[in-house]
């Protein structure tokens, strides 16, 4: 088993665990339970995970990196839009 199946493995779950949430929060569209500061830092380091991962040339921190940044940005400009 390469190494990078490990990598694959665990981007897709911790990906796959904050979907639910990011789904639920964009269809309700309800984010008074969300953290601005939270969910900025979070963002934030998630470019940095990704520019990371690139620099490293690693596909599964890039992919799982990309989703989830698109995810949280999405959740954040709701949070700033709706409060």
């Amino acid at each position: 088993m390469s190494v990078h199946w490990l990598g694959f493995i665990a981007a897709t779950l911790t990906t796959a665990a904050f979907v639910p949430q990011a789904l639920k929060t964009l269809r309700s569209r309800d984010t008074r339970g969300i953290s601005l500061g939270m969910y900025v830092i979070f963002t934030v380091g998630l470019c940095f995970w990704l520019a990371y991962g690139i620099v490293l040339q690693s596909w599964p921190m890039i992919l799982s990196n990309i989703v989830t940044l698109v995810l949280a940005a999405l959740i954040l400009a709701l949070k700033i839009r709706h409060g």
